[in-house]
């Protein structure tokens, strides 16, 4: 029986479980994929308050080796739902179940791909799913934003202001974000509308040094010469299997405000699988912090 079990290991995961343990719970993380989470194919993480550059892998492995040295547990399995019983809670995995008094949901969200050939092999290489993260790497270049929502848009303003050019390329002839943001992206001199255009191949043997997309009207198409690809078609949260203790908005996030307490009592949530606005790598943090101080508030109260 373990206090808290936390579902990823990613950096709300991982934080939680520092925070778990130093409030004196035992705490086991269980993530399918290994530790670390989307910020190891990040080269470079300039924006953590108080680390000036490090490499995703290393920020990861940092933040494992900390949470194991308070006496965090780990272990690889696939978690495949969880059951309430009189209070105890049970994770379910493919390599046996495990009890505990509460459970963070920290299972996080992946990056909707384009689907293009070398893709996965161009990340960290040009292709990106965070303009906030990566956008200062191409100050001065030439980058494409894909996407037609809120996130296309404000990753497009975000980098017209880094970036000597911006592309905004969608696949409808409008935008599905704010109109105001898109009327504020017309009047800037370096943004332009690639519309009714499907991005199809990456050009470039190494790093990208180009994107090909063709117009869905006239099947032409274009060589946008650009160094960079900042991917915004959407986040799969992986939250599937949780639906039975925790609410699901209708995208899959789990919904919870800041105290990042779902509803159902000793569920808690963490990081990027939560309804929020801002999914940053600090914001992982907090929301692992909150997560686990709230966890342990309630294990308190029941005992």
């Amino acid at each position: 029986m373990y206090d808290i079990i936390i579902i990823g290991a990613g950096p709300a995961g991982m934080t939680a479980a520092i925070y778990g343990q130093r409030a004196g719970k035992s705490t086991l993380m269980i993530d399918k994929a290994g530790y670390g989470g989307n910020i190891i194919t990040t080269p470079s993480v300039e924006n953590y308050p108080g680390l000036k550059n490090v490499s995703g892998a290393e920020f990861a492995q940092l933040l494992f080796d900390q949470a194991e040295s308070f006496g965090a547990e780990y272990k690889s399995a696939e978690v495949t739902g969880i059951t309430d019983a009189a209070g105890v809670k049970t994770v379910h995995t493919d390599g046996g179940d495990y009890d505990c008094k509460a459970v963070i949901i920290a299972a996080g969200a992946t990056n909707r791909k384009l689907g293009l050939d070398r893709e996965e092999q161009l990340v960290g290489s040009g292709v990106s799913f965070c303009a906030t993260c990566d956008g200062m790497f191409f100050r001065g270049r030439d980058v494409a934003v894909i996407g037609g929502g809120n996130t296309a848009l404000e990753d497009a303003e975000y980098l017209a202001g880094v970036a000597n050019k911006v592309y905004l390329v969608h696949r409808r002839d409008r935008f599905r974000g704010e109109q105001k943001t898109a009327d504020r992206l017309a009047r800037l001199e370096n943004v332009e509308f690639v519309l009714n255009s499907t991005p199809v191949r990456f050009l470039g043997d190494g790093p990208v040094t180009g994107l090909v997309v063709k117009n869905n009207e006239t099947g032409e198409e274009r060589e946008l010469k650009v160094q960079g690809v900042f991917e915004a078609v959407g986040q799969v949260p992986q939250n599937a299997n949780f639906k039975n203790v925790a609410e699901l908005d209708e995208a899959g996030y789990v919904k919870a405000a800041e105290n990042c307490e779902t509803g159902h009592p000793g569920i808690f949530v963490a990081g990027d699988c939560r309804t929020k606005k801002v999914r940053q790598l600090d914001t992982a943090a907090a929301d692992g912090t909150v997560a686990a101080l709230a966890a342990s508030d309630y294990i308190n109260s029941m005992e």
